[in-house]
């Protein structure tokens, strides 16, 4: 099995004709506005509430401080409920903000938090939860609602993964009390490094637009400890190029997930999510689970002996948060579901220019690896 000439890698960012690119800038340019909300943000803002299905979409410089001012916005104290299955900015906004992360377990069928759990887990300091869409799939949402309204808590889903999902005809940004999503150049639909914040009450708007622009209310009025938070001219002219292009990509993806599927839905030791029929997905990542004993070798295996073919595929999500030290400051509750996951998942390689011939070949080297190191 010969390797690839060129590296595939776990992913490649969209990326808008160049020419297109100077264009904007012109643009920009000539306006003078390079950042502080100027024409490219405001055309942006608009064109994403469209898109995304909402009633209300705050832009960010970043997803991450996207998240800690969500919170700040909601005024969260003491413990928020999430899951130890996510990218470490997700704990990394709660310390932030002086919250405790209480790390509750996750279901094997779709890698999110396991609403059975969250309601034991629930004392006189919670004050939130904080579910992750791990990979664009989402929380069993009807549940997690109940569970909130039930005791009186806010929710803020970490929607990073999840640009251009539906769930049950709605854009995914409708639920909870506040979404965050990723616009980071690794995700399907990118400003280079950016974010948003969907939420459905009014009121929050003024809020946010104070927190990220350094609390100021006017020229004489600086109201609140705000930051600088504010999405840039660039950052938003190359999201407007690229919401040109983000459907056509998913099309892409949908054609590849579509191979990998095919040819590994028979493997042994091998397992991916089912698609849920009442989301429609943007196919952001392709994960799958290694059972080390049914397929004969293990996921770390894998991981290393595809470098040797040019392949790189991502351990995403491991280590989980509660493995680092500095996230595990207490008394762990039992997690077994989570670290059963993050021993055995790996994410292959996932983006629009991809060919299927190259799908095809990196399911072939899998299945090498499996006779030959096996």
């Amino acid at each position: 099995m010969q390797p690839f000439k060129e590296p595939i890698y776990i992913t490649r960012p969209l990326l808008p004709p160049t020419k297109l690119v100077y264009k904007k800038i012109k643009e920009i340019w000539k306006s003078k506005l390079l950042t502080n909300m100027g024409n490219q943000h405001q055309e942006l803002e608009s064109a994403l509430m469209k898109y995304l299905n909402v009633p209300f979409l705050s832009l960010f410089c970043n997803g991450t401080l996207a998240l800690q001012i969500a919170f700040q916005a909601l005024k969260l104290k003491g413990e928020v409920i999430t899951t130890p299955f996510t990218f470490p900015a997700t704990v990394n906004a709660l310390y932030q903000n002086n919250l405790e992360p209480i790390y509750c377990d996750i279901k094997f069928d779709d890698f999110n938090l396991n609403p059975e759990m969250i309601e034991e887990l629930i004392t006189s300091k919670t004050s939130a939860i904080l579910p992750v869409h791990v990979f664009g799939n989402p929380c069993n949402i009807e549940q997690i609602s109940k569970i909130a309204e039930d005791c009186n808590l806010k929710v803020v889903y970490d929607a990073a993964h999840c640009f251009g999902v539906k769930y049950k005809n709605k854009g995914i940004g409708n639920y909870g009390d506040i979404s965050m999503f990723s616009f980071h150049a690794t995700k399907i639909f990118h400003t280079l490094e950016g974010g948003c914040l969907t939420y459905n009450n009014q009121e929050f708007k003024e809020q946010l637009y104070l927190l990220k622009n350094f609390g100021i209310k006017n020229e004489d009025e600086v109201i609140l400890p705000g930051t600088n938070a504010k999405m840039n001219e660039l950052q938003a002219a190359i999201g407007l190029l690229n919401l040109k292009l983000v459907n056509e990509e998913i099309k892409k993806r949908k054609k590849i997930v579509s191979i990998y599927r095919n040819t590994l839905k028979n493997v042994e030791g091998i397992k991916y999510l089912e698609e849920n029929e009442d989301t429609v997905s943007n196919y952001q990542y392709f994960p799958i689970l290694i059972n080390g004993e049914k397929f004969g070798i293990n996921r770390d295996q894998v991981y290393e002996n595809f470098k040797e073919y040019n392949v790189f595929s991502r351990k995403y999500f491991y280590p989980l948060c509660t493995d680092y030290k500095f996230f595990n400051n207490r008394e762990e509750n039992p997690i077994p579901i989570a670290k059963r996951i993050s021993q055995r998942i790996l994410c292959l390689p996932l983006y629009g220019e991809l060919t299927g011939e190259n799908v095809m070949k990196i399911c072939d080297i899998l299945l090498y690896l499996q006779k030959n190191l096996n």
